[in-house]
C-alpha cells in the first residue's frame, strides 16, 4: 500500500486501502500500525483534520482493529 507524508508532529505517513478497508498509520519515531475495518468515512475526516495526531488518538487509535 503507498502511503502519502502528512503534516504532522506526531504522523509520518498514512495509507489506505478503501477496496479492503485497511489504514496504515506510520507513527514518528514507533513503527507503522496496520488497522483493519475501517470506513472510507473516517479516513476522509481523518485526512481532512487540522490535527492528524488528535484525530488519529480520539477517533482511531484502539477503537479499530490491529493487525
Amino acid at each position: 500500500m503507498k502511503r502519502q507524508p502528512v503534516a504532522s508532529s506526531a504522523i509520518h505517513s498514512v495509507g489506505y486501502d478503501a477496496d479492503k478497508r485497511i489504514l496504515e498509520v506510520e507513527l514518528r519515531g514507533s513503527g507503522t500500525s496496520t488497522y483493519r475495518d475501517v470506513p472510507l468515512t473516517t479516513w476522509h475526516f481523518f485526512m481532512a483534520a487540522p490535527s492528524k495526531g488528535l484525530f488519529f488518538y480520539q477517533h482511531i487509535n484502539h477503537r479499530f482493529s490491529q493487525h
